[in-house]
């Protein structure tokens, strides 16, 4: 299973981004996707995630109002649309497949919860 995210660049303060990632070696349709993110010097961070259904969705506070996952399954991609970037949003963007497919009402907001992990995509405001 490989995770590819790609999106992520140097952008201004109130820009926006959208971030992809592309999953290959499994079909996603059944298991819960994220975002997670760390910036220099801090540990990694919950984002976002979406239900394997689409239809449900969990944010951190810090990207509430401002960001939106979405997925595709038929495409194999999850994405992350992010708006009015602020320069506490820099750092590198992990997108990230649940270990266990379903997972019922359960958000998964635990890294720990997740199995594959993609490369990672900068992601850097300037003011």
């Amino acid at each position: 299973v490989q995770l590819q995210a790609s999106g992520g660049g140097l952008v201004q303060t109130g820009g926006s981004l959208r971030l992809a990632c592309a999953i290959s070696g499994r079909s996603v349709s059944m298991y819960s996707l994220g975002w997670f993110r760390q910036a220099p010097g801090k540990e990694r961070e919950f984002v976002a995630t979406i239900m394997w259904d689409g239809g449900r969705t969990s944010y951190a506070d810090s990207a509430k109002g401002r960001f939106t996952i979405s997925r595709v399954n038929a495409k194999n991609s999850v994405y992350l649309q992010m708006n009015s970037l602020q320069p506490e949003d820099t750092a590198d963007y992990y997108c990230a497949l649940a270990k266990n497919p379903f997972g019922g009402s359960i958000y998964h907001t635990l890294g720990s919860q997740y199995a594959y992990w993609g490369q990672g995509t900068q992601v850097t405001l300037s003011s």
